[in-house]
């Protein structure tokens, strides 16, 4: 199973990128990830925000292949515990096809990148930075490769 972390935005700081490239070294084995970052759409003053957000969506849907699972990070989905993440990457696993986690933009993801979404996950009721989701993900997800391996990491 090929495993992707689509974000939009670029340019993150040195702590976010060590700290994704040392989890992303930590499941280099049980579930190689590749982050894929989407530029922002242009914003401003004379920007529509709007474009902006459907260009990213047109963007992140260019990354993704026919068959694959896509789980969309949105507010207004369903919130996982760790165990419950677990659950899901072992059956993700089972189905043998290719997954893609989606961050989006400011503004969130665009209607047809929800509407391409097979699952929608929230991190629950805070608004977080971007950059703080992916570390957040990618830890969480090794979290449940290590629940799912038995491995001692994971103490609830």
């Amino acid at each position: 199973m090929r495993t992707r972390l689509i974000s939009v935005g670029e340019r993150m700081p040195a702590w976010v990128s060590e700290g994704f490239a040392e989890y992303a070294k930590r499941l280099s084995r049980e579930l190689p990830i590749e982050l894929t970052e989407i530029p922002l759409g242009n914003r401003g003053k004379s920007r529509d925000p709007v474009k902006a957000k459907a260009d990213e969506g047109s963007a992140v849907l260019a990354t993704l292949g026919s068959d694959i699972h896509v789980v969309a990070l949105d507010g207004r989905g369903k919130p996982w515990s760790s165990e419950q993440l677990a659950e899901n990457l072992a059956t993700w696993r089972m189905q043998a096809r290719d997954l893609a986690i989606l961050i989006g933009g400011p503004d969130g993801h665009a209607a047809e990148v929800m509407a391409r979404a097979n699952q929608t996950w929230s991190l629950g009721p805070l608004t977080l930075p971007h950059m703080i989701v992916r570390l957040i993900v990618i830890e969480q997800l090794y979290r449940a490769s290590t629940i799912l391996a038995g491995h001692p990491y994971h103490r609830a």
